[in-house]
């Protein structure tokens, strides 16, 4: 079994999104121990970069303030390697085509791989054109997650038999950030993937409040939660880990009760 699905056994899933080097390289790996330890079943590393065209307002900046600290992709392979000495959570990098791109596909991919990423989600990656780095990752055993959005119906079943790992849900149209009301009909959307293949659907984007999240994992078999914990990031900044692990507990809490 893929340590991806390992995540989804013990029941809902809860995956929170950091981006790489915000505040710092060092305080990102020690939020990655702190979510663990408040509940966290997979992490989902964002590698920052400059133009992240799937990112709203509060991503971009944290982006930015990563880049402009001078973080690279090589240190955060570093810090991945640290974290494997502590860890075996799974982890996935979400970042940009380009990214992998001008690191070099096979250089990169492979380079995760050894460092023990489970999995890429490549927000600008179209289903069509995974064939860019869909055989280096079944060569290096890294699954590509694939990604469904509320416009994508007549879609879902294609994308949704050929996915690996889990399939990340989109519940609302647009970039990330939080939103007051939810009006998908994550259900049918995540009944069209069950049709297909029973694999993991988690939902993200635009969650914020507990009782969101309840509601999207009364429906789903996991939650990602991405630009709230961003949010304390910047708020606290070296001092962010104690409220990430109340917050993450907070949220764990509302999934699992």
């Amino acid at each position: 079994m893929s340590n991806i699905k390992k995540a989804f056994e013990k029941g809902k899933a809860f995956i929170p999104f950091i981006t790489c080097g915000d505040p710092s390289i060092e305080v990102t790996e020690q939020i990655v121990y702190a979510m663990e330890k408040s509940g966290a079943d997979m992490i989902e590393l964002g590698i920052p970069f400059s133009d992240p065209t799937a990112e709203g307002t509060t991503i971009q900046a944290a982006n930015l303030r990563a880049l402009t600290a001078g973080v690279t992709t090589d240190k955060i392979f570093d810090m991945v390697e640290k974290i494997r000495q502590n860890t075996n959570i799974p982890l996935v990098f979400m970042t940009y085509a380009n990214v992998i791109f001008s690191y070099g596909a096979e250089k990169f991919i492979s380079k995760a791989s050894q460092l023990g990423i489970d999995g890429f989600i490549i927000p600008d990656l179209p289903f069509e054109e995974k064939l860019e780095f869909l055989p280096l990752c079944k060569q290096y055993n890294i699954d590509l997650i694939s990604i469904i959005a509320p416009t994508s119906h007549e879609r879902i079943s294609m994308i949704a038999k050929e996915a690996e790992g889990f399939i990340y849900c989109i519940c609302s149209m647009g970039v990330t950030g939080a939103n007051s009301e939810i009006t998908t009909d994550i259900s049918a959307m995540i009944e069209l993937v069950k049709k297909v293949q029973d694999i993991p659907c988690a939902v993200s984007f635009n969650i914020s409040t507990p009782q969101q999240v309840k509601q999207m994992a009364d429906k789903s078999d996991g939650i990602i939660v991405d630009s709230q914990i961003v949010e304390i990031c910047e708020k606290y900044g070296k001092d962010c880990i104690t409220y990430i692990e109340d917050y993450v507990k907070k949220i764990k809490q509302a999934i699992v009760s």
